[in-house]
């Protein structure tokens, strides 16, 4: 295996070690690695999607184990985003406007990953239907046609609104990234058939083992700030490449 591929696959599962420890999926970190190496956008949706399956379950599972999954936090949100990821998966932009919005979209994780919210000892407030229904139909949206999540969208609104605690946050979001990234997938294989080059399959398997270690740590143990700023350093780069070329 060439040295550069080494370093990709070793940059993939950085990334879905950290993003995982936040209750992530990684799809915005992957793409930006993806960008950076010249996939085309249309293998960027599928394999970012099929890489944020396995590595949201795995944080999921850690983060439900550990007891902070609430069901009632989760159930609002993904009641439109199903259906709207599905949606989204069908469409397409074109690759200039493409490349804009998600680089936007990581920007926002660059916030959501250094910005540390403060855990507060007041009770969750309540998440209205209305807003639980739109905010999740308009993500699950946007995550189809992007080839995301949306946990990087959903899980700074929850903790802004007040709607859940910082782990909690984590749990349902990445459960939120399964159900998305799952819908969206299914929709972009009924528009284009599912195409993952032997490469992108070797590297599935490295977000998978830095998602397993990610979701341990971000459940269990700690999360390392050090890396956290060395990855949005990486965002940051992507992100202006995407926005500016």
């Amino acid at each position: 295996m060439e040295f550069t591929s080494i370093i990709l696959l070793l940059a993939l599962a950085t990334v879905a070690f950290i993003y995982s420890s936040v209750g992530h999926g990684g799809a915005s970190g992957y793409m930006a690695i993806m960008a950076l190496t010249g996939v085309a956008p249309v293998m960027m949706k599928q394999s970012a999607l099929v890489m944020n399956l396995a590595v949201s379950l795995f944080s999921f599972i850690g983060f439900y184990r550990a007891g902070f999954f609430r069901l009632k936090l989760f159930l609002p949100f993904v009641i439109a985003s199903i259906p709207m990821a599905f949606l989204g998966g069908t469409m397409s932009l074109p690759d200039a406007i493409y490349k804009k919005i998600l680089g936007i979209c990581l920007f926002i994780s660059i916030i959501r990953l250094v910005y540390q919210f403060e855990e507060k000892n007041e009770p969750n407030r309540e998440i209205p239907l209305w807003a639980g229904l739109f905010s999740g139909g308009s993500i699950g949206l946007l995550s189809g046609l992007l080839g995301i999540g949306g946990g990087i969208i959903l899980s700074p609104l929850m903790l802004l609104m007040r709607w859940s605690k910082l782990k909690e946050t984590a749990a349902v979001s990445a459960l939120f990234i399964f159900v998305n990234s799952l819908s969206g997938l299914y929709g972009q294989i009924q528009k284009g058939g599912f195409n993952l080059s032997p490469d992108l399959q070797i590297a599935v398997v490295a977000t998978i083992i830095g998602g397993l270690f990610g979701s341990y740590f971000g459940s269990q143990k700690f999360n390392s700030k050090t890396l956290k700023y060395l990855l949005a350093a990486g965002l940051t780069i992507a992100g202006l490449k995407l926005l500016l070329t």
